[in-house]
This record gives structure tokens, sequence and C-alpha cells, in this order.
């Protein structure tokens, strides 16, 4: 009831790779909007759809992403799944200049790129680059895998797992026995890094019940009190989380909805803090 009163950061939701899996991440749009985020800072301006593809140019999610920021006045979210989940750091690569030293500004209403790389700081007043803009929470799930032969994913595949400075933070999560992104938490996590430490990364392994296909199939839990006060009462508690705890079953996903939403509202918070005490001029802009 609060939040819904602060400037909410856009959230970018990006889908996998397979027909029809997108509908996973419209369940997940569904959650967040009836667990009370705003769905005009889902839904895509344009076309208003629910979430972008990986075969999309990350390029152009990164002028996105600047654009959104220079209008909305706070930093975006990416929230990816499967192949969403790598593209999400390769749109992290992108911001960070790791492929191009500069990026065109994309206007998500006409879906054209505009005349310029650099956006107007809202916050400083100052000239930005799009290549150094960051987003404020990234999480990816089931990212990897043999899906990183694939042409879109090339140049992002040795980096899979470097998370660079273009994020506050970094969620990424792993399914207990993951066929697809093909990690097996039973023999060792494996685990995203920063390497200058600038960036909170978390490890997140999720039980081997869930599934990679449905892991982002969350738009009934809202609906059910029981699930409901789970979700609004659940604090992160490391990187294995206590699954005897949650209610349900595997498919119901919750321990996923629950660890996101955790981190969609902090940063929701975080990032409206930012927005008001800058306009107040009480604080130096970070």
């Amino acid at each position: 009831d609060t939040l819904s009163k602060a400037p909410a950061p856009r959230i970018i939701l990006l889908h996998g790779g397979v027909f029809p899996v997108h509908l996973a991440m419209t369940s997940f749009a569904q959650f967040l909007i009836a667990m009370g985020y705003p769905e005009a800072r889902i839904k895509h301006p344009g076309d208003e759809r629910w979430s972008h593809s990986p075969y999309e140019p990350s390029e152009r999610v990164a002028g996105m992403i600047a654009w959104f920021y220079e209008h909305e006045g706070v930093r975006p979210m990416m929230v990816g799944h499967s192949q969403g989940g790598m593209q999400a750091i390769k749109v992290l690569h992108d911001l960070a200049g790791t492929f191009a030293p500069s990026l065109p500004v994309w206007n998500p209403v006409t879906e054209r790129p505009e005349a310029r790389t650099s956006i107007v700081d809202p916050i400083t007043g100052r000239d930005l680059p799009v290549v150094g803009n960051k987003v404020s929470y990234t999480s990816a799930v089931g990212a990897g895998g043999p899906s990183g032969v694939l042409p879109n994913q090339w140049s992002v595949i040795t980096r899979i797992r470097e998370i660079p400075d273009t994020t506050i933070q970094f969620d990424g999560f792993f399914i207990g026995i993951d066929w697809f992104a093909m990690t097996f938490t039973e023999t060792g996590v494996p685990r995203f890094a920063n390497a200058s430490g600038k960036v909170e990364v978390r490890n997140v392994v999720l039980p081997a019940g869930y599934l990679h296909v449905t892991v982002p199939t969350t738009h009934h839990l809202p609906g059910n009190p029981t699930f409901r006060e789970f979700l609004d009462t659940y604090r992160p508690t490391g990187e294995r989380p206590d699954e005897t705890t949650m209610p349900g079953s595997y498919s119901d996903n919750v321990l996923y909805a629950a660890e996101n939403w955790f981190m969609i509202r902090r940063h929701w918070v975080l990032e409206a803090q930012r927005f008001v005490r800058a306009r107040r001029g009480l604080v130096a802009p970070d």
C-alpha cells in the first residue's frame, strides 16, 4: 500500500527461447501485479507485451534501459528465465561496453533507435552514455547449458558467469537438477561472480523438484491466503532456501517467487529513496 505511491522501477522480463515458454514469464508478470506492482511498469509501452525474446538484439534492450531511466527517474530491473537469463547477463555486458564502446538510445514507444548514444541523467542532469548505465536488480534462473551454442548467445557464453558492474545486485538461481541448463547442484554449486566486488551477487539453489521450463509460473500464488502470508513474511536466509518451510508443492514455485519478490521490493524502496532524496537535494547521487 505504501510502495504503490512511490516511483516504481521498470521491470524488463526476458523469457526463454522455446515456444510457448513465454507464457511462464507472463504468469510471473501477473504474479507481480497481483502482489501490488504497477502493471504500467511491466508492460512494454509500445505493443504492451509482457516480456522480451532472447532473440531480440541485446543492445536494443540496453538502449531501452537508458531511455526508461531518463524518462522515469528510477533505474530499471531485469528478470530472465532460461535463455532470457543469458540475455539479461548479455545486456549487463552491453551496458559495460564489453562488446561495443557506444550504443544508441532505443525508444520503446516508436520501436526505433534515436540519433544519440547518451541520455540526460534525471538525477544529476549530466550527460550519461548508454554504455555506463546501470540497472538496480537483475535475476536469472536456468541460464546456461546447450542453448549457449546458438548464434545469439555466442558472444556471452564464455562470460555467462561473469557479472559486470552494471547492476547493483544480481541473483543467480540454480535448480537442484537442471538438465536444460546443465547444472547439478548436488555435486557443487556453480557460481556467478563479480570480479571487482562492487556488485552484490547471490547464488541461490532452488529445490531439485522444481522444473526448468515452468519455474516462473506463479500467477496463482497471491490469491491463496497461505501462499500470500508466506510471500509477505519471507526473508532470504542463505544460498539454499529451506524447502521444509515452503507451503504447497514443488510445482507452485513459491520459493522462486518469494526470493524475487523480496528483492524486487527492496530495490523498489532503494530506487524510490534515491529519487526522492535527489529531488530534495539531501544527498549527492551515487
